[in-house]
């Protein structure tokens, strides 16, 4: 005859997995709470920063086959832009950046690869991790 599970067997059981979940998303979410916390650094050539709401940038050269009605085109807000030369190097202090996002080549948004000018005020260097993850919660939960 076998025995049934004695009480020292019971407890011995497997860790709850709620203590596993637990670990997983404090591993997962402790590099964005440092990389939040960190002040920004220098704005250096290849950075890549984002436009701060929509702003209007002189064209400084416009991509190979596209036409330009004006001078100036609109950033959408948190558009990414990658710097090609920094406000140290450039005597006015002005941040010349290549536009990365907007896929849309409707006019007066900027185009793809467009070289802009932009004053540091205009660009801020991370994107807001805490802002964007309210705003999709804010989302799901207001349907």
């Amino acid at each position: 005859m076998t025995a049934g599970p004695t009480q020292d067997e019971d407890n011995h059981s497997e860790p709850p997995l709620w203590s596993i979940g637990l670990a997983m998303v404090i591993i997962l979410i402790a590099p964005l709470v440092l990389y939040s916390l960190a002040p920004p650094a220098p704005i250096r050539a290849g950075d890549t920063v984002f436009s701060d709401g929509e702003q209007h940038a002189r064209i400084r050269r416009i991509a190979p086959g596209q036409e330009a009605e004006d001078n100036t085109c609109l950033l959408d807000p948190n558009s990414p832009l990658i710097v090609i030369h920094t406000p140290t190097t450039n005597p006015d202090g002005s941040i010349i950046a290549d536009v990365q996002g907007n896929p849309a080549d409707e006019w007066p948004f900027c185009p793809v690869h467009t070289e802009v000018i932009l004053k540091p005020h205009q660009v801020f260097q991370k994107p807001a991790i805490f802002g964007t993850v309210r705003e999709i919660l804010v989302g799901w939960f207001s349907r």
